[in-house]
This record gives structure tokens, C-alpha cells and sequence, in this order.
């Protein structure tokens, strides 16, 4: 590949050597030993929050009285279009049959999980939308319980508007606890909580830790790092629209990494050269964040052509992609590593982040090379099932028996011959290893 780095990366998301581990075990095991006493202790200890952990439908009430109309009904819009989005996915899931020889028949059912645990990040920014895509997918696929659990502010509680859309959306429990603790509690049923099978949702790198060393225990939507974008542009592109969408990614964290891919030498120069004006006029915390990430972890890269272009992109797999280029079906068809695709210039990553339908909880750091971002699929279980007539299961006996004596293993072989002794008394079948 011939792709010049105009600028380059100084750090990526695997450098902040931050060690969590030990602290999240720490903190996994006494939660677990000591119970809902060692969570309320972390709780206070972290959250420094003493009202109620479980809210109530009068703080539900509460909550939803400081929520302005304009807001509720920009929820209701956004809580409207992940539903239907949701309904639909739901209905390219479906029980299934098929005679796989004459008398055998199997098949396959969608279950979807008792318990779904949604963890709603409320630190530096409240992540109305988190809870709205996170609350929503799991109610659509079924979930009997749903809790939300979202980092109470101190002496405050959990943003109203969170509280709001949680509700909303159909969760059956609001958990005034942030961070590990909230996790562990979700996991270990405390509160008198049903236990979560499935811990759904972003966090900060705590959270995140706790999710990784619970997988197995629990099912999780995937292991997610700092935030990613990569936008893919050609001289069709605005310069100030990219510039803009660059920024808006980057305001998400110091290690968010966004990268700017073309074939156009001038857009990249102009979109360099406008990005850190547009960074500057900020308000401070998201300027702060903002400039860290586009000084070490921001990209711009120069490629021969739309092929090289694509193929960078698919090496990367980003989380958000964004394409700001001409004929925009060739790119849809093209373009395989993806956690979301955005195309156009009329479509955005915010808009897929907070009200377009489509779901915000993505695969980061590479990893939408090998699965997609959260949606019903995750809290539904593909199982299958199996019956069959006597003349059915007689060839699927005699290969089964012959196979599994060549593996050595008589036991699961002999499952297969009684069968056939019991079904065929009359008849004799050479069910060695080498028949």
C-alpha cells in the first residue's frame, strides 16, 4: 500500500498502561463474600450518595417532574425509532425446522435471556441515549427483568432525564449505584435483585474490567475500549463538515482516537488546518478532552484511490465509519469491518449515537473485525432441538456409533447401539471403528 501518514499517531488505545485489574478483583471479591452491606460501603466510598439504591416509583415521579417536555419528547422520539429499529431486527430471528433425513427432525428456537443488566454511565457526561438503547433492545427482545443501573451524583442522585428514559423504555428496576459496585450487584443478585445473565453497555475503564473478569459468569454485549471513529472522504467531501465530525468524536475522551482517511490532498491539509480552531471553541472539559485525543491518537491518511481507501478502513475496523464520498453504493458494498456505517454527508455519527434507531453500544479497538455492536441478537439464545421416528434415527445410530469409536469414546457409542438392538432386535449392524 502506498498510504502516506500526514499525521501520525503518537499513542494508541493499548498505551495507558493504567493497571485496574487488581483493584476491580478487589473489589469483585468482597462485594461477592460481603454482599449488599460491601456494596452500599463501595458506594459510598465511590459515589458518595446515601439515598435510595432501589428507587421508588415516587423518585421515578420525582425524577420525571424536573425532566423539561421538550426533552421528554426528544426522548420518546429517540426511545420510538431504536424500538422499531429493534422490532425489526427481532423479525430476522425465527424458529425453524427442517427433516434432516427421512424420520429426523431438528430445529431451532430463539430464547431470549431471564435477566438483562444495563449499565447507564452518568459521570462526566449523562448518557441519556445509553440508557434509551441499551433498556429499549433488551424489553423488545423479551427480557422478564431489566435493571438500569446508572452512578448516582453526590448528594444529587441519578440525572432525572436518565431516570426518565430508563423508565420509559421499560426497565424494571433503577439502581442508584455507579461503577464496579453497580456491576456486582447486577451480577450477584444483590438488592433482592433477580441475577443478571447479560451486563449490557459502555463504562469507564472499571467497568469495563469488571464486564471482562464476570464474562462466563454472565454473558456480556463485548469488551469495549475509548471510543473510535474513522471518516472516509473524497473531494466530493465539505472540509468543514468532516472537521466538524472529527471534533465531535473526539470531545468523548483524551483517548479517543478519530481518523481521517482520502485520496484528496487538499481536504486533508484543509481539515487539519480547521480542526483545531473548531477544537478551541469548546467549552473547556470537552476542549480538554478534545485536544488531548487529536494530538496523540488522531490520524490523517493520504491513499492512492477508493480501493486503498476502503482497505485501510477494513484494516482499522473502526467503531463509527463514516463515508463522505461519491457513489456511496459501491462503498456499502465495498466496506466489511464496521461497528456502525454512516453514509453521506446527511447522516452523522451523533445521530446514530443518540436518536436515529440504529443501536450506540459498539465494538471499539479493532474488534468489529469479528462481531457487530449490540442489538436483540445479543440477549437472545439460539438453541436448537431435535426428535425423531425409529427408522430416523437408525443411520444417524450407525454413523454416530462407528464415528465414535474411532475417537475412543465407547461410551457415547454404546448410547448409540442399544438403540438399535432395542429398535431392530432382527437385524445385525457392524458398528466397529473400522466398518
Amino acid at each position: 500500500m502506498t498510504r502516506e501518514y500526514l499525521k501520525k499517531a503518537t499513542l494508541t488505545s493499548k498505551s495507558d498502561a493504567s493497571d485496574v485489574k487488581a483493584t476491580v478483583r478487589s473489589i469483585l471479591d468482597a462485594i461477592e463474600a460481603g454482599g449488599d452491606k460491601a456494596a452500599l460501603d463501595y458506594a459510598a466510598r465511590f459515589d458518595k450518595y446515601d439515598g435510595n439504591v432501589i428507587l421508588t416509583r415516587d423518585d421515578i415521579a420525582a425524577a420525571a417532574a424536573q425532566v423539561p417536555e421538550k426533552l421528554k419528547q426528544d426522548i420518546r422520539f429517540s426511545h420510538d425509532n431504536v424500538r422499531r429499529f429493534a422490532e425489526a431486527q427481532k423479525q430476522t430471528l425465527r424458529d425453524i425446522e427442517i427433516e434432516v433425513v427421512p424420520g429426523l427432525i431438528a430445529g431451532q428456537k430463539s430464547i431470549p435471556v431471564t435477566g438483562a443488566g444495563c449499565y447507564v454511565p452518568g459521570g462526566r457526561y449523562s448518557h441519556i441515549a445509553s440508557a434509551i438503547m441499551t433498556v429499549t433492545t433488551a424489553k423488545v427482545a423479551g427480557c422478564q427483568h431489566i435493571v438500569a443501573c446508572s452512578p448516582p451524583r453526590p448528594g444529587v442522585g441519578i440525572a432525572p432525564a436518565i431516570i426518565y428514559a430508563a423508565d420509559l423504555c421499560g426497565a424494571d428496576t433503577i439502581l442508584a449505584m455507579g461503577g464496579v459496585q453497580g456491576v456486582a450487584a447486577m451480577t450477584f443478585g444483590l438488592f433482592g435483585l433477580p441475577r443478571a445473565n447479560i451486563l449490557v453497555g459502555p463504562g469507564n475503564q472499571f467497568v469495563a474490567e469488571a464486564k471482562r473478569m464476570l464474562f462466563g459468569r454472565v454473558g456480556i454485549d463485548m469488551i469495549a475500549g475509548p471510543t473510535d471513529s474513522l471518516i472516509l472522504a473524497d473531494r466530493t467531501a465539505d472540509p468543514m463538515v468532516v472537521a466538524t465530525d472529527l471534533v465531535g468524536q473526539a470531545e468523548h475522551g483524551y483517548n479517543s482516537p478519530v481518523w481521517l482517511v482520502t485520496d484528496h490532498r487538499p481536504l486533508a491539509e484543509e481539515v487539519m488546518r480547521l480542526v483545531p480552531d473548531l477544537i478551541a471553541d469548546l467549552p473547556q472539559v470537552n476542549c480538554e478532552n478534545a485536544t488531548a485525543a487529536w494530538r496523540d491518537y488522531a490520524e490523517v491518511i493520504l491513499c492512492a484511490d477508493r480501493d486503498e481507501m476502503a482497505a485501510t478502513s477494513d484494516e482499522y475496523a473502526p467503531e463509527h465509519l463514516t463515508v463522505q464520498a461519491a457513489d456511496l453504493d459501491w462503498w456499502l458494498g465495498r466496506l466489511s469491518c464496521y461497528g456502525s456505517l454512516f453514509l453521506g454527508e446527511e447522516t452523522t455519527v451523533a445521530f446514530g449515537d443518540k436518536a436515529s434507531g440504529t443501536n450506540h453500544v459498539l465494538p471499539t479497538s479493532g474488534a468489529a473485525s469479528y462481531t457487530g455492536g449490540l442489538s436483540v441478537h445479543k440477549y437472545m439464545k439460539i438453541v436448537t432441538w431435535q426428535r425423531s421416528t425409529r427408522e430416523g434415527a437408525r443411520p444417524v445410530a450407525e454413523a454416530t456409533a462407528r464415528i465414535a469409536r474411532l475417537e475412543g469414546m465407547e461410551g457415547h457409542a454404546r448410547t448409540a447401539d442399544i438403540r438399535l438392538r432395542k429398535y431392530f432386535p432382527d437385524e445385525t449392524f457392524d458398528l466397529s471403528a473400522n466398518g
